[in-house]
């Protein structure tokens, strides 16, 4: 019998915190064989991205490996030294991480570090490898390559910083490639661009790869085997068929409930993140979560209006001519590609930017106006509050979870002391953030787990408008679930109006009233979201539903257009 390419055997790993030690990962063991392709799935903190930093390496200084073997190769990776595990990176296992800006070097080009990474491993000048690195990135098929050589990473867009990442990991030609979470924050259809390149690669180059989602559908359409890992252990490992049309341990099957589908519903979700019909925990039960809201009666003063607005920056237009209206409590989804202007229309509105040209209203008033530096300062800025795509980039690192939840309540309302922290632990908790979290810094807590404090600083402040940007995007489909279960009985019982923008077109037609399409800063179909994902009207919307990944088979995508 052959001998795998990688084999985890007994794999315990343990974190040392000011708390004591904790226990990341609990006698994991899996192989995988050369050209295979393992999905691992699981929840935030279920020890996913700890076995990839753990087999390549690269944990950080509080991370050890107390026991178990990793072997790659028939050669145990633990015991090498950290000059062997250098050469190993790159020639013989790699990496993408799953977020592709904080893994780029700013302030060197991508043709440099593409050059860096051939380097590394292999003698060549500089113009060889300048010329090699075209070659990756038209592998990778980059638009205009010769161009996207001398460009920054700031420069280029969230796919294809993931493209350049993806050259980078196989300038070298690997024999495994390790994808953590590469398609988090992407839309869908630039999703399903960047995993149909890296199963293309994959398999022109022999390579094998593990592929570390939250995402069911995209385990079950390109993974022959998919793991699934709770709480440091892996509970359950089959072919996809298998293990989503009959899961066998408890946690695969609320997983499996939890994961939208088109025709899912939300209190279907969130029952099934629960494992129980009814609810989930912490009192994130929907029971109105599916009820048609009644029409709002004619007359019904506008929470917001927005009159052909425009945004520019050097001359390109990110939004053209956009105009949209949301009556208080409603729910409205912007939807579209990386660069469609969803995101530039969800901090127009926060004004957090200012306009070119255009109206911004909110409650009959011209808060467009305002200049955004001087927003902060307006009676307006507790009404609209926004959770950001990235909590990395949002959270402050020297803020505890508590500290990052506090600090705008201590600016925009009255609250302090005792009143102050029942604010923060009603937030925290209404977020699904445990409180014994609270007193962790962001570099101590999950993306998933950083993402809730994102959603509980935000509703901390009893907003009336609540901008949602990707709120959802890293979180796994289970939490995901809760908080979105969550959300709406905030929005129902509070008459919270949501502007949700999203990549994630299953969770908009679940959670909003209406929906509109972007593409190039411009609306191209809008309508009420029951009708616009049955039967959408533009070529874009049909491109767009087509993109959604599945894991079970559902209705071809004609017989709903």
């Amino acid at each position: 019998m052959t001998i795998p390419l990688l084999r985890i055997e007994d794999l315990r790993v343990t974190f040392s915190t000011r708390n004591g030690p904790v226990e990341a990962l609990r006698g994991v063991s899996f192989d995988l064989r050369a050209g295979e392709t393992l999905g691992i799935v699981g929840e935030s903190g279920s020890g996913k991205s700890v076995t990839a930093f753990a087999a390549t390496r690269l944990l950080d200084r509080a991370g050890r490996i107390a026991d178990g073997r990793i072997l790659f190769r028939g050669q145990d990776v633990s015991r090498l030294s950290d000059k062997e595990m250098r050469l190993l990176h790159g020639a013989a296992l790699s990496m993408i991480f799953q977020n592709p800006r904080a893994a780029l070097n700013p302030i060197r080009t991508v043709g440099l570090q593409l050059a860096d990474a051939l380097r590394a491993h292999a003698e060549m000048s500089a113009a060889a490898a300048r010329a090699k690195a075209l070659d990756l990135l038209k592998a990778v098929l980059i638009r205009d390559p010769e161009r996207r050589l001398d460009a920054y990473p700031h420069e280029l867009s969230g796919g294809m910083c993931q493209r350049v990442m993806i050259a980078i990991a196989i300038a070298c030609e690997p024999a495994l490639l390790i994808a953590d979470e590469p398609t988090t924050g992407l839309d869908v259809t630039t999703q399903k661009t960047v995993m149909d390149l890296l199963a293309r690669i994959t398999a022109e180059r022999g390579m094998a790869m593990i592929l570390i989602t939250h995402d069911l559908g995209l385990a079950a359409q390109y993974c022959g085997r998919v793991a699934v890992m709770e709480h440091g252990r892996l509970v359950e490992e089959a072919e996809p068929a298998r293990l989503f049309s009959a899961p066998r341990h408890p946690y695969t099957k609320r997983l499996v409930a939890a994961s939208p589908r088109l025709d899912s519903t939300l209190h279907d979700l969130v029952a099934g993140a629960a494992g129980a019909p009814g609810g989930a925990p912490g009192g994130a039960g929907v029971a109105r979560a599916d009820a048609p809201r009644p029409a709002d009666p004619a007359g019904t003063p506008l929470l917001l209006e927005v009159r052909n607005l425009v945004k520019r920056y050097d001359g390109a237009v990110a939004v053209d001519d956009v105009s949209l209206a949301m009556r208080r409590g409603e729910s409205l989804g912007l939807v579209g590609e990386s660069g469609s202007g969803k995101s530039t229309m969800s901090r127009l509105i926060c004004r957090l930017i200012d306009a070119s040209a255009g109206d911004i209203l909110f409650d009959g008033e011209a808060i467009g106006a305002i200049p955004a530096r001087d927003f902060h300062r307006s009676r307006f800025r507790r009404d609209i509050q926004i959770v950001f795509q990235d909590p990395n980039d949002s959270l402050n690192p020297r803020f505890s979870a508590f500290d990052s939840i506090a600090q705008p309540v201590k600016r925009l309302t009255d609250l302090r002391g005792a009143a102050l922290r029942a604010r923060v632990l009603e937030s925290a908790d209404r977020s699904g953030l445990p409180p014994d979290l609270l007193d962790r810094f962001p570099h101590q807590l999950s993306g998933g787990q950083k993402a809730r404090i994102g959603i509980a600083r935000a509703i901390a402040v009893r907003p009336r408008l609540l901008v949602l940007d990707e709120p959802t995007a890293a979180l796994d489909v289970s939490v995901q679930a809760v908080i979105l279960g969550l959300l709406d009985r905030l929005r129902r019982d509070d008459d919270l109006a949501f502007l949700f923008v999203s990549h994630d077109l299953n969770v908009v037609r679940m959670m909003c009233d209406r929906t509109i399409v972007l593409q190039a800063g411009r609306v191209v179909e809008e309508g009420p979201s029951a009708a616009l994902f049955a039967r959408p009207r533009s070529a874009y919307a049909r491109e767009l539903l087509a993109a959604i990944p599945h894991f079970a088979p559902g209705p071809p995508l004609a017989a709903i257009a």
